[in-house]
């Protein structure tokens, strides 16, 4: 396999939430010490941030950046957008049906190994639009009762 090159491979490894954020001070010229500054945040932070070694950030800084950078609605929400798709955990509803649990157990094993081509058919796939009938059926809890029959004279 080529090895990548610096760029490629920080770029690889960097989270939406990680990208955006860099993005975003590039755009607006702004040095990760003056943004630590203005949202009273460490700048060790935000650089942990960008690089990809800090989880998502907290909903407080989130806001910070949003309130102190004065973001347009649309940076705003993707912002939010990148935040919410950077989360590494995944937690089921309870009444998730079983095959969701099996489905996300594959996911999880196959991740690794994921081409961009099969990413992208997976999103293809969830973009898809639901057609009637789709839902999932209530499985049965219980067994029907036998009835007894009259006895026969």
């Amino acid at each position: 396999m080529p090895e990548l090159g610096t760029e490629a491979r920080i770029a690889f490894v960097m989270s939406p939430f990680s990208h955006f954020l860099y993005e975003l001070r590039m755009r607006r010229q702004i040095r990760q010490v003056d943004l630590a500054e203005q949202i009273d945040y460490e700048q060790s932070y935000i650089s942990a941030l960008e690089a990809g070694l800090k989880g998502p950030p907290t909903q407080e800084f989130v806001d910070r950046l949003k309130t102190q950078l004065k973001l347009s609605p649309r940076d705003a929400q993707e912002l939010q957008g990148a935040a919410d798709a950077s989360q590494r955990r995944l937690v089921l509803d309870l009444d998730m049906p079983q095959d969701i649990y099996w489905l996300i157990k594959r996911l999880r094993e196959k991740l690794p190994e994921l081409t961009p081509t099969q990413v992208r058919v997976i999103n293809d796939v969830l973009g898809m639009a639901t057609m009637p009938g789709d839902g999932w059926a209530e499985p049965k809890r219980r067994l029907p009762r036998k009835r007894k029959e009259a006895p026969q004279m």
